[in-house]
């Protein structure tokens, strides 16, 4: 598969004006700016490319090596976002960030074979957090499983410690990505004593009339969303129209964007979402992106939105790319990184609440420390809630850990499981 006009073209102008003589770090982008979940991916895409954008034009790169961005169009589909991988692959490219639990199975082995690292932050296959068998993999700084534990933690709050007896409703995209908390829910319900029922929606979701009728039928006190795209803005208004009570409307990190509560209006008020990152523009690496890349004309987009969750998501996995390609510089030695350089780097990432202060982001999110074991990070999180008023998110709780009893277990039984099919010797000894 051929590069798009459109990555070639991003990948010229995060060129532009280049004169050091040292080779580029390549860090490819498998965005989707076209099909059913645009919406979400130009944000990212866009975050990511300014994050890079602002490293060169203010910094001169990284270490004084400066960064392409690679783009290159999947529209979200598996298949032509392994037909991006093998067409980019042989660039230098550092790492993939796949954007996509369905490209990142894919990519579990390819990348591994290949020995490039695969940063799925926050998505893909949890248990990929075990590095004792998945060397090139990495899901820090949290995993959909702790997800799923964070939101359960917070329904306690409210509750005083007991939800015995409570119902819970999973509204899931019917996709190996919405089925990821399934087993992690039903777990916790166990020893929880809640009831949990499953409500699939199938892809694209712009259909959800017999699953919010079910949903007014059964009356369950809290219910969960695994969303992507336009189906999480179709729940939102459909859980309006039923007048299900917003603020127990809980939806994973991918189901927490201003695209999904905005066209609800003031019907999507007090709706929540679980988060890994901090909300909202007031930061001051925001200066300096205005200042270096949108002021400059530089801006992947239109440069209208920063400060909005997925831009700022996409920046803050260009973040940890960045800093993990600073570690295998030291590492290494050396300012021209490979891409088994890369995984080492990933796999010794450290960034304490000091290095966030001076990369203009703190407080931005919890402290991330990547080992040879554990390539999931610290698996924190918190609530963000939504005031259609201002039309602003706003952290209502601190980042607090998921429940390490019940998740630990299922990420070692689903890796080892896994290393016996493939025949993975474990590593880390």
């Amino acid at each position: 598969m051929k590069l798009t006009k459109l990555a070639i073209v991003t990948a010229m102008a995060a060129t532009v004006g280049t004169t050091s003589a040292l080779a580029d770090l390549v860090f490819p982008s498998l965005s989707y700016r076209t099909g059913p979940y645009a919406a979400g991916g130009i944000p990212f895409a866009d975050g990511y490319a300014d994050y890079f954008t602002l490293l060169n034009e203010r910094d001169g790169g990284i270490n004084g090596v400066q960064a392409r961005v690679l783009e290159c169009e999947t529209a979200y589909n598996t298949q032509k976002g392994v037909e991006c991988y093998e067409s980019t692959k042989g660039e230098g490219s550092l790492v993939y960030q796949p954007l996509s639990t369905g490209i990142t199975y894919q990519l579990i082995p390819k990348a591994t074979a290949d020995g490039i690292p695969v940063h799925s932050m926050g998505y893909g296959r949890t248990s990929a957090a075990n590095g004792k068998v998945f060397s090139h993999v990495f899901n820090y700084p949290g995993t959909y499983w702790d997800a799923a534990s964070i939101i359960v933690n917070h329904i306690l709050e409210e509750n005083g410690g007991d939800i015995n007896g409570k119902k819970i409703a999973l509204v899931y995209h019917n996709s190996a990505y919405g089925k990821e908390p399934i087993r992690t829910l039903e777990e916790l319900s166990k020893k929880h004593g809640y009831e949990l029922s499953l409500v699939p929606v199938d892809h694209p979701g712009q259909e959800q009339k017999s699953q919010w009728l079910q949903i007014r039928r059964d009356r369950p006190d809290y219910v969960l969303m695994w969303g992507w795209g336009v189906m999480n803005q179709v729940a939102v208004k459909e859980a309006a129209n039923i007048r299900f009570p917003m603020e127990n409307f809980i939806g994973v990190w991918w189901s927490g964007s201003e695209n999904d509560v905005v066209p609800a209006g003031e019907g999507a008020n007090g709706y929540k979402a679980v988060t890994f990152h901090g909300v909202g523009s007031d930061f001051p690496i925001f200066e300096d992106i205005q200042k270096h890349v949108v002021d400059k004309g530089k801006a992947a987009g239109a440069g209208d939105q920063i400060g909005t969750v997925l831009y700022n998501r996409g920046l803050y996995a260009a973040m940890l790319a960045a800093e993990a390609a600073r570690a295998a510089q030291e590492i290494h030695n050396t300012k021209e990184i490979t891409p088994a350089q890369m995984r080492d780097g990933m796999e010794a990432l450290k960034i304490d609440s000091a290095r966030l202060e001076e990369l203009g982001l703190g407080g931005f999110g919890p402290e991330i420390n990547v080992s040879c074991e554990n390539h999931g990070g610290p698996g924190l999180g918190a609530i963000a809630q939504w005031n259609a008023t201002d039309g602003t998110w706003s952290l209502i709780n601190e980042f607090g850990p998921a429940d390490r009893e019940i998740i630990d277990p299922l990420i070692m039984e689903d890796s080892t499981a896994f290393a016996a099919e493939n025949n993975i010797p474990e590593r880390c000894s």
